[in-house]
């Protein structure tokens, strides 16, 4: 389990969960588009879908329709976020936040 402080950027853990992970694709947003973290992905074999930020002096392609699927991973997190419980993280210890996270993630499915 990795757990970090809310103010803490999201990309400062990315290089931890890409290496070996082995998938056809990389699904991320516009705030996962930095030359370390794309190349990364890159030399597994990966491929990239992330679309490039607006000042980006050279503009990187990607698939778009692939992208619209990150829209299913977004709309769980949604759902989730309707657990009041994991929406504040009452919760002091990670174990504890998780495992609620995890019965919640479970309650969705079954729904």
């Amino acid at each position: 389990m990795i757990g970090s402080p809310g103010q803490r950027n999201d990309i400062a853990f990315a290089h931890d969960l890409v290496d070996g992970f082995e998938a056809r694709a990389a699904i991320a947003d516009k705030g996962y588009d930095a030359d370390h973290l794309c190349d990364r992905i890159a030399q597994s074999g990966t491929h990239l879908v992330i679309p490039p930020k607006r000042n980006r002096k050279v503009q990187r392609g990607y698939d778009a329709d692939l992208y619209k699927e990150r829209n299913r991973i977004e709309r769980f997190f949604s759902k989730l976020k309707q657990f009041r419980r994991v929406a504040t993280r009452y919760d002091k210890l990670l174990v504890n936040f998780m495992g609620f996270v995890k019965l919640a993630a479970i309650a969705i499915w079954l729904k």
